[in-house]
């Protein structure tokens, strides 16, 4: 036996030898952005259920040699004049482990079941207690149409535009839900602005909060809001279901969703189903969710301009969003007489319940006695539609 050809063999078929191969920069880069956002997402804690997981698939995907995905096929898959045209047979029988996860991303299936489990964990009660909360919840959608603008304007498609458009929504499974319809090649960069922006509403909100409101709008007491009955919160998601999927069928998968585990929520009869949907069916679906969008991160597709639009494109689109709902607020708040808060109007964006949280420590900044969490949970639930609803609207307009 050759020791040495085995050695050369044995190094030649590492990925060791191929981070010197042309290109292999890239995939050296791409590892030290998965240890970023390793970093942001375990010591930072900017949405780290989700963030770690993206972030550790972001760094198998660039391991050279590996093979656990492969974006060939998915090419293949999406070709309409191949072989292989939307062939999951065919990514079944010669993709890695991320392809074979990515399925689910790509069949909707993940996004949907996430929905599910965020509808048992929402009390749509302040917004049924306060049906004008849906107004501000479609306002602060505004971000996603003026960022969709913008990203035409800087050479984007519409398909491309749409997708970038929804991280205005402030709801990653709706996001990545949309983009792997429409611009399935943007998913990484979409999915890591859409959930980064999420992580840092803290930050983002209360400077555009400041800069729209007068110290005594903000400092608005609000009158505490009606008990809503058992049967009402029953209903709820049974005729939203109906109202908002007849209206847009394409919203089906995730308003339907989103309202199932809702009424498992609100019966008070199945909390086995409740329980299942909120924690260990969201865990599952959370750890394969996260991994498999971390794996579209490949440095060929990820290292270029277009994604550094798309990070400052997102960041637009969620100013903008806090933007509109903060002047319907304003607007509500001159019609009341005063009566209405307009820092209720920033919770519109769909990231529960962070958005409503900043509400609350904005407003009683200005007022220590100010209480405004659950009427800024109004909403903010109601953007969790809004959010679905506008996704639901590009899809059909792009999607055919």
């Amino acid at each position: 036996m050759d020791v040495i050809k085995t050695l050369e063999g044995l190094w030649g078929d590492s990925g060791f030898s191929r981070f010197l191969a042309e290109g292999g920069w890239k995939s050296l880069l791409m590892i030290a952005v998965a240890c970023v956002l390793l970093y942001l997402g375990i010591v930072k804690k900017f949405e780290p259920l989700l963030l770690v997981g993206i972030a550790f698939g972001c760094l198998l995907t660039n391991l050279p040699g590996a093979g656990l995905y492969t974006p060939e096929l998915w090419d293949a898959f999406l070709d309409p004049a191949g072989e292989f045209y939307h062939s999951y047979g065919h990514i079944l029988a010669n993709g890695g482990l991320l392809d074979i996860l990515y399925i689910g991303v790509k069949s909707g299936v993940y996004p949907s079941l996430i929905f599910l489990g965020v509808g048992a964990m929402t009390d749509f009660g302040p917004l049924i207690s306060n049906p004008k909360s849906l107004l501000l919840g479609a306002a602060a959608q505004f971000g996603v149409f003026f960022a969709f603008f913008g990203a035409i304007l800087l050479g984007f498609t519409g398909n491309q535009a749409a997708s970038i458009g929804i991280i205005g929504g402030a709801d990653g499974p709706t996001a990545i839900f949309l983009t792997t319809k429409l611009a399935p090649e943007l998913l990484g960069p979409i999915a890591i602005a859409a959930y980064s922006y999420m992580a840092l509403i803290p930050m983002i909100q209360p400077p555009i909060m400041k800069a729209l409101t007068t110290e005594e709008e903000r400092s608005v007491k609000m009158e505490q809001l009606r008990d809503v009955t058992k049967t009402e919160k029953i209903i709820f998601p049974v005729v939203v279901s109906a109202f908002v999927i007849l209206l847009l069928p394409s919203t089906a998968p995730l308003v339907g969703c989103l309202m199932l585990g809702n009424l498992f929520r609100e019966t008070g009869i199945t909390d086995r189903l409740s329980d299942t949907a909120q924690n260990a069916l969201m865990n599952i679906v959370t750890i394969f969710l996260s991994v498999s969008v971390g794996a579209t991160t490949v440095a060929a597709r990820f290292l270029t301009w277009e994604t550094i639009k798309i990070v400052v494109l997102g960041l637009v689109a969620f100013a903008f969003s806090t933007v509109g709902g903060l002047l319907v607020g304003k607007l509500m708040y001159k019609l009341s007489g005063g009566k209405i808060n307009p820092l209720i109007g920033s919770a519109g964006v769909s990231a529960v319940p962070m958005a409503a949280r900043v509400s609350q420590m904005e407003g009683q900044k200005a007022n220590p006695a100010n209480f405004l969490l659950m009427h800024a949970m109004g909403p903010n639930v109601a953007g969790v539609i809004g959010s679905a609803i506008a996704a639901g609207f590009l899809l059909k307009i792009f999607g055919g």
